[in-house]
């Protein structure tokens, strides 16, 4: 079993440093004192962002503001098919009318470089090389129908069905990811326990919970569990505030944190926000956008009042 240590500067076995903890409008805890607190914020410029995402992101933006550190907001903009500059502007604006504010991003600089997706294929890049150097990647050539066939049935509310290692002995002396698909080889059995911020003891078995998942796409480019931890690596990340429907994506990123050879940082994920109906919100949902609230009249104070 592996748990993740809170210590990004001293071994990855030595336990969180000496803090002091605040109890925070929402009834959590926020680091104030001990390591600098770097915290995210990271939409996706694919939609307009709703109630969901900007409770998520007003919550990033308290728990930075209470542990008096620093908060970067990093544009998402992986996916070429979905992604759109008119969301990427949306996005910046409808948080600014909020009322969040970042230290570092897109539009304001920092000292990692850009913080659009789109424009950090390099530092991808190392962290794939990393990985294909320690072993724990392999190509996968199965077809979407061969896929579906030899794919475990999901599990009840997973994210993706559990790949079954296929392609688990195949080998490739490629130096670059481009042309096919990339997987990471999980330790079958193996159970991934954290300790989440919000939503308390987690605990995931690799090989059940979920497979081998993939790490960098056939259309060359790089997977969202790939990505999001070679930034967040990169950009010295020491909290990941978002939604509990990535908690099976943390047990994912805690085995690459590992395989990388760096500690991880906390987690908190926070409740989802569900609609009438009791479905989560997604960006289908324009009725519930921060742009269609925006126009019906509703101000930011009224939004925040409801996130409490």
């Amino acid at each position: 079993m592996i748990a993740p240590a809170t210590d990004r500067k001293g071994d990855a076995e030595a336990g969180p440093p000496a803090s002091i903890v605040r109890r925070d409008r929402f009834g959590d805890t926020a680091r104030v004192n001990g390591s600098e607190y770097r915290g995210r914020i990271a939409p996706s410029p694919t939609g307009l962002l709703h109630t969901g995402h900007a409770r998520t992101f007003w919550i990033a933006f308290q728990r930075t503001l209470r542990a008096g550190g620093t908060l970067v907001l990093r544009d998402e903009d992986l996916d070429p098919q979905r992604s759109r500059p008119e969301y990427a502007s949306a996005m910046l604006e409808d948080l600014r009318w909020l009322g969040i504010r970042w230290d570092e991003g897109p539009d304001i600089g920092g000292p990692c470089g850009p913080y659009r997706q789109s424009e950090r294929r390099a530092c991808y890049l190392e962290s794939w090389r990393r990985l294909r150097e320690r072993g724990v990647l392999y190509p996968c050539s199965c077809s979407r129908k061969e896929l579906a066939e030899v794919a475990q049935a999901p599990h009840e509310n997973s994210d993706e069905p559990v790949y079954n290692g296929r392609c688990r002995n195949q080998e490739s002396a490629a130096t670059d990811p481009a042309g096919v698909t990339w997987r990471f080889r999980v330790p079958d059995g193996v159970t991934v326990e954290f300790e989440d911020g919000s939503a308390g003891a987690q605990a995931y078995t690799a090989g059940q919970d979920f497979g081998d998942f993939v790490v960098w796409r056939r259309d060359d480019v790089p997977a969202y569990q790939l990505a999001v931890v070679a930034d967040d690596v990169a950009m010295g990340i020491t909290e990941v505030v978002r939604g509990r429907d990535l908690l099976k994506s943390t047990a994912r990123q805690l085995l690459l944190y590992q395989a990388l050879g760096v500690a991880p940082p906390d987690f908190f994920h926070c409740p989802l926000v569900n609609d009438d109906q009791g479905q989560r919100l997604a960006k289908r949902h324009d009725a519930l956008s921060l742009r269609a609230l925006r126009a019906a009249g509703v101000t930011p104070d009224e939004l925040v009042r409801r996130f409490s």
